[in-house]
């Protein structure tokens, strides 16, 4: 069977820079990505082929939705100023100085193919940029804005670049006309959205099982692509929706359901990304050698366009980013004040493009309606894929040693609403428990669980540094009895297997429980 040796080599590739990536302090989807390009240059490799429709209709929309269920509605709420000054007026700029420079390069290209190209490449990728910032604890103003820049500017840039291209199709142009079409299809992608949203809450409220639980999850990004899209809406605006308005009620989904539910979708999210950045790789020797075929010199344009997507992005993000705040306290006020010149820094080298806009530049039909090339196809491909390359190798390597040199940390209060939410459950759990334990005779075990939670609560809160010293002692001491139970009944629980007193189906069920019980005291 073909398939297996590509999904062999597939998965090695994938589990080997995900492994390497930490040890050469590259983020993994940069190194994924030379991967792929070094996998297509191998002669006798098998390939792998994924059509970008494939990649818009089933890899797009559960990413998408993972994003959004990640993402804090907080945060997003305080600064949507600054995020959709990124995704909406960005976004317009890159599709002007793109169009400009294309048109003034390639003279021969109508107008409505220049910008098309500008929309293709405005949307960013921050996967391979969060890879980093999570890692280096980056400022959770300048994370919280690119992720909400990343998630809105999917819908705006592929919104754009569906109405060029039915510019180019149809050869009309009407400012009144596609303003309106935007404004229809964002606001209907939004209303969809909400619909599916609340649908989704609803389910996780009443049914209960995990398995289900993942099933309909899985099932809501594709249901809310597939109604904004016979709906004439915005299918990515709608997912995005979908997945802010289910999160906002994550306390629906059973507990018991809750922890299993985040793991499996992290780990698809994580096997989806990685298939984008391999896709991206593989796509590059092509696309480059047809592309050169037909236009010699496109490699020397494509390197002029992807300086102009990064200059554009330098350009707008600094006065965006003070230029407001000093007209308007009260704005200032809201978002915490000025952000600091090495943040924006950071947040204007962040620009980022991935697979979307290698996906939304491969499906660009070969030809018009009546059978004539579509004009400039094969450069809108090539400059796509070397913005994409530029972006994702060259900010992509260097972001490590910038967040380094820039001495950035994470100086916001996400420590501190940490610690004082700990404190909070601690409190509540103490008091519920003496309340309980008034009422009832407790066993000497609950007053032990007492005693641990109040050394818990004195680590975080007391003012005497040498009470807070013993605490954190005495509960390091409970830690490694903790730790030493769990070993010890893990080796008991192994021992019955290996002398066939047990089977091994009891040993890996009796095991997870151990497991989960270890987890459950350990988080507490």
């Amino acid at each position: 069977m073909e398939i297996l040796p590509t999904l062999i080599l597939m998965l090695g590739v994938i589990g080997t820079m995900y492994f390497l990536a930490p040890k050469v302090e590259i983020p993994a989807p940069v190194l994924l990505a030379v991967a792929g390009i070094v996998w297509s240059l191998i002669p006798g490799l098998p390939s792998l082929e994924i059509s970008p429709g494939f990649v818009l209709a089933v890899f797009l929309p559960p990413l998408l939705y993972a994003d959004a269920w990640r993402a804090s509605w907080i945060d997003f709420r305080r600064w949507v100023r600054p995020i959709l000054q990124l995704a909406i007026g960005l976004v317009a700029l890159t599709i002007l100085s793109v169009g400009l420079v294309a048109h003034w390069a390639l003279p021969g290209l109508p107008w409505a193919a220049c910008f098309l190209l500008g929309a293709i490449v405005s949307p960013t990728d921050t996967v391979a940029v969060h890879a980093v910032l999570d890692r280096l604890r980056a400022p959770r103003r300048a994370t919280a804005i690119l992720g909400g820049e990343s998630l809105i500017n999917d819908a705006t840039g592929l919104l754009g670049a569906g109405l060029a291209l039915a510019v180019v199709l149809t050869g009309v142009f009407e400012a009144g006309r596609i303003a309106s079409s935007f404004a229809r299809i964002a606001g209907l992608g939004i209303a969809v959205g909400v619909a599916i949203g609340l649908a989704a809450a609803a389910v996780n409220r009443r049914v209960r099982g995990t398995n289900v639980l993942f099933v309909l999850s899985l099932l809501t990004p594709y249901l809310a692509c597939f109604l904004a899209q016979r709906a004439g809406a915005s299918a990515i605006l709608a997912v995005v929706i979908a997945g802010f308005v289910a999160s906002w009620r994550v306390h629906y989904i059973a507990p018991e359901s809750r922890v299993e539910l985040y793991a499996s979708w992290e780990q698809l999210a994580f096997l989806l990304n990685a298939l984008m950045f391999l896709y991206v790789g593989l796509q590059t020797r092509v696309c480059l050698e047809r592309a050169i075929e037909t236009e010699p010199g496109i490699v020397g344009l494509a390197l002029l366009i992807s300086a102009v997507v990064i200059l554009t992005r330098f350009v707008w993000i600094f006065p965006g980013a003070y230029l407001p705040l000093w007209l308007w306290p009260r704005l200032r006020r809201r978002e915490g004040g000025y952000p600091s010149a090495r943040g924006v820094t950071l947040a204007a080298w962040c620009g980022v493009r991935g697979a979307v806009s290698l996906a939304a530049a491969l499906s660009v039909p070969a030809a018009l309606r009546d059978g004539t090339p579509f004009p400039g196809r094969a450069e809108i491909i090539a400059c796509t894929l070397m913005v994409i390359l530029t972006t994702l190798i060259g900010q992509g390597v260097t972001l490590v040693p910038l967040v380094r040199r820039l001495g950035l940390s994470d100086a916001d209060p996400t420590d501190v609403e940490v610690r004082r939410a700990r404190e909070a459950m601690l409190a509540a759990g103490i008091e519920r428990l003496d309340a309980f334990c008034s009422e009832k005779d407790c066993p000497i075990a609950v007053h032990r669980l007492r005693d641990a939670m109040v050394d818990q609560l004195a680590s975080l809160r007391d003012e005497d540094a040498m009470a807070r010293s013993k605490a954190l002692e005495r509960l390091s001491i409970a830690d490694d009895v903790r730790r030493a139970v769990y070993q010890a009944q893990s080796a008991a629980l192994l021992k019955l297997r290996d002398q066939g007193f047990v089977n091994d189906k009891i040993h890996q069920d009796l095991q997870l429980d151990l497991d989960r019980v270890n987890a459950e005291a350990r988080a507490g």
